[in-house]
């Protein structure tokens, strides 16, 4: 399976809470639901929805299942919730436990054996493997060189700090653009894959 990664991201590489303002204030984040003025649904709507198209299975960090799986489920009808729904899901966590796992088809992986059971998931026969959010185990999959493509969409603020998904450790990871399209709202959708060094 092909490990791919959306993220809504500021221009200065801040991806915590773009949905809204309760998401996650960790660090005193006073600016949740910035991404909602630069949403364009013709760009970032269908970049989104051709994702998920290709998608044969989502990976989740425990905080973004917990905000999706309280949010997707009630949405049954609409055809983008109802694929969000049926697929299967994989949440990684060091808290929740399977009773805990009330959004349908969704499978826990252990937080101590999450890079081992995601290189297992990359290494089995499929399609995209798909995450959105969950920037800490984004960055631990950075880091260890298991995302395949990284689709950025690049929203024209700058938040002053927060959260990112970019790895700390000095190590340099050259990537190449795939695509890009850019909005009405000045947000710009880009598609990197790792690239060899040159």
């Amino acid at each position: 399976m092909r490990i791919v990664i959306s993220a809504f991201i500021s221009l200065d590489g801040v991806v915590q809470a773009p949905g809204g303002p309760e998401e996650d204030t960790d660090g005193g984040f006073a600016h949740g639901g910035w991404s909602h003025p630069y949403f364009d649904p013709e760009v970032v709507g269908g970049a989104f929805a051709e994702g998920l198209g290709k998608a044969e299975a989502l990976l989740f960090g425990r905080r973004t299942w917990q905000t999706m799986a309280a949010a997707w489920p009630e949405r049954a009808g609409d055809p983008f919730a109802d694929r969000m729904n049926s697929l299967p899901k994989y949440v990684v966590s060091g808290t929740l436990d399977e009773s805990d796992l009330t959004w349908n088809n969704t499978t826990l992986i252990p937080g101590d054996q999450a890079v081992a059971r995601v290189r297992e998931l990359r290494a089995a026969e499929g399609g995209d493997l798909a995450m959105m959010g969950s920037p800490t185990l984004v960055r631990t999959l950075l880091s260890e060189g298991l995302v395949d493509e990284l689709q950025l969409i690049r929203m024209p603020v700058i938040l002053g700090g927060g959260k990112s998904i970019f790895p700390v450790d000095g190590v340099k990871r050259p990537l190449e653009l795939v695509s890009s399209a850019t909005g009405k709202t000045g947000v710009e959708v880009c598609v990197y894959r790792p690239a060899d060094e040159a």
